[in-house]
């Protein structure tokens, strides 16, 4: 609270808003996707966090949209905001799935059966669903977008897009991210881009100048609570700091819960010198950064 009462002080005396870091110099952040006490940012203001990372809607559907007033409040307290949304994927709860054309939905996925592959390539899934979030994230004032699903291209069943390879996938996926960040950075130059895993899409053309960070869930520790062992893990960890050599930001998020494995991902966290996150699969609350836990 502390944070909160100093930001909302130095803005009462001075007119001027705590200057938020740079994306680079982050070091601890907060990921909450539902369950806003009373579908409120309190929580998230009061944050000892430089930067916080929401859903664009506080319930999942369009009415439910953040105002720039709600975002004002956070931003306020020094924190950057990002606007979370799928690009690869819909949610059946999301009211833009009631309007979609059936042939654009292809196969569920697995691991959450109530959200369905798209055809992300397709003009119409850019206007209707990805366009209008850019916009509203834009007409909300976040300071830029966090984009989930791109590991789309690897989850689509080939079988329902005929004549697609995964290399074909990889780069289509990679350019509609371009696009997006084309088409915000024109709106408001400085907004900016965050795809969350699919970390190797970086040597697609195009991909690396359109990004400014790369957000990787389970880098360090997966959310069995074990440590992140298989060769993915390895793979994973050095596309993110080649991106990060480039002078891309990395946001980590490691699911645990146990006292190890909290200790453990922070302990990564300072070695390679990035931005972590440790907090629960659900992304239901407001995680301590590693240095209130005594990791």
């Amino acid at each position: 609270m502390k944070v909160l009462l100093a930001g909302a002080l130095l803005l009462s005396l001075t007119g001027v808003q705590p200057a938020a870091p740079s994306l680079r110099d982050v070091r601890s952040f907060t990921y909450v996707l539902q369950d806003y006490p009373g579908g409120r940012l309190d929580a998230v203001a009061a944050a000892p966090h430089q930067l916080a990372i929401i859903d664009l809607s506080r319930d999942g559907t369009t009415r439910g949209y953040f105002t720039r007033a709600e975002l004002a409040r956070v931003r306020a307290s020094g924190k950057k905001v990002l606007a979370y949304f799928e690009i690869g994927s819909i949610e059946t709860f999301r009211t833009e799935y009631r309007g979609l054309p059936r042939d654009l939905v292809l196969n569920v996925w697995p691991d959450w059966p109530d959200e369905y592959f798209v055809r992300y390539w397709d003009r119409r899934w850019w206007d209707l669903v990805v366009r209008p979030r850019v916009d509203q994230a834009l007409k909300a004032g976040f300071d830029g977008v966090y984009l989930d699903t791109p590991l789309a291209y690897e989850e689509i069943d080939l079988k329902r897009v005929p004549g697609e390879t995964r290399a074909r996938l990889a780069r289509k996926m990679s350019d509609l991210i371009v696009r997006i960040s084309r088409y915000a950075k024109s709106v408001r130059p400085g907004f900016l881009v965050v795809p969350q895993n699919s970390p190797e899409l970086r040597l697609q053309p195009g991909y690396v100048q359109a990004v400014d960070g790369i957000g990787m869930e389970e880098l360090f520790v997966r959310a069995t609570d074990r440590p992140c062992v298989q060769d993915w893990c390895a793979e994973n960890l050095a596309h993110a700091l080649a991106l990060r050599e480039r002078g891309k930001a990395v946001l980590a998020t490691d699911y645990a819960r146990r006292p190890a494995g909290v200790a453990a991902a922070c302990a990564r966290y300072r070695r390679h010198g990035i931005a972590g996150n440790v907090t629960v699969v659900d992304l239901d609350r407001v995680s301590p950064p590693c240095s209130k836990r005594g990791s």
